[in-house]
């Protein structure tokens, strides 16, 4: 049995010019050679499978050829390579650096390619940092990353950085289709679209899904295939699906789905891909932007077709639809629903169009007739009634209002409210006020009984524990009022916080116990009794003095036991 090699092996380039989609890059370092102007240091960034490792190799034996030597040597003893995901101690950087200090036996230099180079210790990177500043001027170092984000910056200081780029759909399209022509594989160009957005920019991906594929359908290729081994959905699943929609065939739609969920797929995956089939009809419609339509030939012409069907407003849409179900998706309980919810509103984008632009109803004015005495002219075809215009009414007679004169003092001054006049000014118009202002009537003052008032207090006070205001109800339980000279109420507290409170709530209870005994000339007056004050104990030691008042042995037993307040 023959060995096989994987097409990224086999077809790996051997050139500058072989490499796909990094022009620039290629094209500086060839530069760069020919010109002496090659930096002792270098830094190749990018994603994955871009041709980073790729273009280390081709620099390395390029800088060391001749033109007398053979093309094909590859220098292999000139060339060292480090995998810095499993040599990344600072044991491994060490030993590089011995070996940076031996000439090389055969060409010009030697070239260190370290992969993955942000996998290293941060002792390895110290480590390193003098021998990548001032090299041998034999020794070349290539360093290579998926992750510039992580080496630190005194590296990144020392190395002359080349950012590579994710290889365009239709640059990795038309290397595949050189492969296969090579290989002698007859393949769909959608289907080698299909493979190169599936890599998403990596050639390696690229070429292992190739291979894949060919093992799965041989050396004919269809669309279909490489739909069903990858696990998309085909360009066909979408036009019926848009079909459907705009037919506002919701049943079908939903049949389709149906079976779409039955094959495997994802519902995610297929709203998903809606959005974007609606953006490529988007771009189909306008023959400015129809070259951002990365699908075969076949695929671009039933584009085409189907964004002449639809509107932009019905595309606009339904992204908006499809995109806010994808965001949806995930934190939905029911996602089968949501995305038929999604698709029935699709489908209701163009009846919801047509009544926003259909016609306001307008009910028809009723017919009159016209009394037989109306003025009839004769026509020699048809008889016209015409009706006789309205009388115009007689105008109204404008009554004219009385003038009303308000009389302006002729001897006013503007004064200044600072200012000693305008202060006798505002007295003396006070005093004016308070002769025009008539007397207030007089408030009733019944004569009661400290009995009644004590009743009524008491009255008041229990309507508050009722009600659950606890805290005034003991307040005004906490001394028993005296009534002094008929109608001033006097009480006692020990503090002035319980006075400050008590007066404050006196708002509150005064009406009442003035409308109950009907007399307002009542009032209600609270002193500080500070030897009743001393009578109250708050704090820990004030209580403890008073139990020791009461009986001394207290003090005794806390010495004894030596206790603490």
């Amino acid at each position: 049995m023959e060995h096989f090699v994987v097409s990224a092996l086999k077809y790996r380039p051997q050139t500058f010019e072989d490499v796909v989609g990094q022009g620039s890059i290629t094209q500086t370092l060839q530069n760069a050679i020919d010109q002496n102007h090659l930096a002792q240091a270098l830094l190749f960034c990018g994603p994955r499978g871009v041709g980073k490792t790729t273009c280390a190799r081709i620099l390395a034996k390029k800088i060391n050829q001749d033109e007398s030597q053979d093309p094909n040597e590859d220098f292999a003893f000139n060339i060292f390579e480090l995998d810095a995901a499993s040599n990344n101690s600072v044991e491994d950087i060490r030993n590089v650096i011995d070996q940076v200090r031996i000439p090389p036996q055969t060409g010009q230099y030697k070239v260190y390619i370290i992969d993955e180079v942000h996998m290293l210790s941060q002792a390895a990177f110290n480590a390193f940092l003098k021998t990548l500043e001032e090299p041998p001027k034999h020794a070349i170092f290539i360093l290579a990353t998926t992750e510039k984000h992580k080496i630190i910056p005194t590296i990144l200081s020392r190395c002359q950085i080349y950012d590579f780029k994710r290889i365009g759909i239709e640059d990795a399209k038309q290397y595949l289709k050189h492969i296969a022509d090579k290989e002698s594989v007859q393949i769909e160009d959608d289907a080698l679209y299909l493979i190169a957005q599936k890599a998403d920019g990596a050639m390696r991906d690229a070429l292992s899904i190739f291979d894949r594929i060919v093992s799965f359908s041989g050396n004919a290729i269809s669309v279909q295939q490489v739909a069903e081994n990858l696990n998309v959905l085909d360009y066909d699943t979408y036009f019926s699906a848009t079909d459907f929609l705009l037919q506002q065939d919701i049943p079908q739609a939903l049949l389709l789905f149906d079976e779409i969920l039955k094959k495997g797929f994802d519902g995610h995956h297929f709203i998903t891909g809606l959005a974007s089939h609606f953006r490529d009809l988007w771009v189909a419609k306008n023959p400015a932007t129809e070259s951002l339509l990365e699908v075969g030939t076949n695929t671009r012409e039933k584009y085409l077709l189907q964004a002449q069907k639809t509107s932009e407003a019905f595309l606009q849409r339904g992204i908006e639809l499809a995109n806010q179900c994808d965001l949806n998706y995930k934190t939905s309980k029911n996602q089968r629903l949501l995305v038929e919810l999604c698709l029935m509103q699709l489908a209701s984008i163009l009846s919801e169009d047509e009544k926003k632009k259909s016609k306001p109803f307008i009910i028809p004015a009723k017919k009159v007739k016209l009394p037989k005495k109306a003025v009839e002219s004769t026509v020699t075809e048809a008889q016209v009634v015409e009706v006789a215009p309205a009388p115009t009414p007689e105008p109204v007679k404008e009554i004219p209002l009385p003038k009303v004169q308000i009389p302006i003092p002729t001897d006013r001054k503007v004064v200044s409210g600072l200012s000693l006049s305008s202060v006798q000014k505002k007295k003396a118009h006070q005093e004016q006020l308070d002769q025009i202002t008539p007397k207030e009537t007089e408030q009733p003052k019944s004569v009661f009984s400290e009995a009644q008032f004590m009743e009524v207090w008491k009255k008041y006070t229990q309507q508050l524990i009722d009600q659950g205001e606890r805290n005034l109800a003991t307040l005004m339980e906490l001394d028993t009022p005296s009534l002094v000279n008929e109608t001033e109420i006097h009480l006692s507290f020990p503090n002035h916080t319980n006075k400050l409170e008590l007066e404050r709530a006196q708002q509150l209870f005064m009406p009442f116990i003035k409308n109950e005994l009907n007399n307002h000339a009542i009032a209600l007056h609270i002193e500080v009794n500070e030897t009743q004050e001393k009578k109250y104990v708050f704090t820990p030691m004030e209580k403890y003095e008073q139990f020791k008042a009461i009986n001394p042995v207290i003090e005794k037993i806390r010495k004894e036991f030596k206790l603490d307040l």
